[in-house]
């Protein structure tokens, strides 16, 4: 009997051709289904198809935005975004939308849509116009001086950064007349606090507080009570020589302010005149303001 040599290289191919069919057979049942779908729903591709030109639906937002339907106005102007998003109408819509929100008085939305525009878009002549809604936006959220300040912190940081990134545009000059309001509110704010602190005895606390008037917002109307507030607190802890030079600071710059004539009085009362330590923290703040300051009478 001879052996068949042909039969196991038969086996081989055989085992061989069976494997590549079946793996032929896993390969159509794994993607055969996702040949046939798509990663768009029937309903989202009819969707996507059936939308409106991108001019189109910019007209009517702007249509509405002069009806003062503003929100309306704003949510079609995202739709110009959110359905042709590389259109050349899509840039110019996002800012248009956070302008829309804005005139409804919905800032949140406001800053949203703004931000989306700064970051997608920052270098564009719409820049300055999307920063100054953000800004605003906190503007109009301001409250008075006796109540929270995160809203005019953060007003006052958007029209900083305004100023700075956009000095020639329209919205600067305005921007820099609000940094001064918002400046004068938060000030007004640490005045409240320091007086609070200065009534009940708390004299480091409310040191605190008008140091930080003194060394930030000296062009602001309230930097004249704070340093006589800094006098008044100094002399209560017997710190007499930074009263003193508080006293001497606010004469030179003020000398006719009423808080100089009680720092004056209170100095006086106690044998001593205003007179500038210039190792203090106080007229470090001041150098280059202040000179030489002896003593100041105001009478």
């Amino acid at each position: 009997m001879f052996w068949n040599w042909a039969e196991p290289m038969t086996r081989r191919y055989s085992w061989r051709i069976a494997r590549g069919f079946g793996a032929i057979i896993l390969a159509a049942g794994l993607f055969g289904p996702v040949a046939g779908c798509s990663f768009f729903s029937s309903s989202d591709k009819a969707g996507l198809e059936n939308a409106p030109p991108p001019g189109e639906l910019y007209s009517a937002a702007d249509e509405l935005l002069g009806r003062g339907k503003y929100e309306k106005a704003a949510k079609k102007f995202e739709d110009v975004d959110r359905e042709h998003p590389y259109s050349p109408h899509a840039r110019r819509a996002l800012v248009m939308a956070a302008y829309s929100y804005y005139q409804d008085g919905k800032y949140p939305e406001t800053i949203r849509a703004g931000r989306r525009y700064t970051t997608l878009h920052p270098g564009t002549k719409e820049a300055a116009l999307a920063h100054h809604l953000i800004a605003m936006a906190y503007f109009k959220q301001i409250n008075d001086s006796a109540r929270d300040q995160s809203k005019t912190r953060k007003a006052l940081n958007e029209f900083n950064i305004l100023v700075r990134r956009y000095p020639e545009s329209k919205y600067a000059i305005a921007a820099k007349n609000r940094i001064r309001i918002c400046k004068d509110v938060l000030a007004a704010s640490e005045m409240n606090v320091g007086r609070y602190y200065l009534k009940n005895g708390n004299y480091l606390a409310a040191i605190n507080r008008f140091k930080l008037v003194v060394v930030d917002y000296q062009k602001t109307a309230h930097v004249e009570e704070a340093l006589h507030r800094l006098a008044e607190a100094y002399m209560a802890l017997g710190i007499k020589n930074e009263a003193q030079t508080a006293a001497a600071i606010l004469g030179h710059n003020f000398p006719d302010s009423k808080w100089y004539r009680d720092s004056y009085a209170l100095l006086q009362s106690d044998g001593l005149a205003p007179y500038e330590n210039t190792g203090s923290w106080i007229s470090k703040a001041w150098s280059g303001t202040v000179k030489s300051v002896q003593s100041l009478n105001p009478l």
